[in-house]
């Protein structure tokens, strides 16, 4: 579990810790692809209501698997973990 992590930290994809609202999973993936947080729920709800049900499973499997921003900044360099914003 901690190498699908690793590599969700590795591509810039960590849960938000800050201007997220239940999980920090859309700030996340906006921060991720450069766009800010409420664009990016805009368009998750836009999703949800073309192919409905799918991001209902997706965001909690997102929330799961991709690690908190607090963690990773915790972790020390040299370690697997602290090095993956390196």
């Amino acid at each position: 579990m901690d190498s699908i992590r690793s590599a969700f930290a590795r591509q810039g994809f960590v849960r938000a810790s800050d201007g997220r609202i239940l999980g920090g999973v859309c700030a996340g993936v906006g921060r991720r692809f450069g766009i800010k947080p409420g664009l990016s729920r805009v368009i998750f709800v836009v999703l949800l209501m073309v192919l409905p049900g799918s991001q209902l499973l997706v965001y909690p499997l997102l929330w799961f698997l991709m690690p908190d921003e607090a963690s990773i900044e915790i972790a020390a360099p040299g370690t697997p973990e602290g090095d993956v914003g390196a």
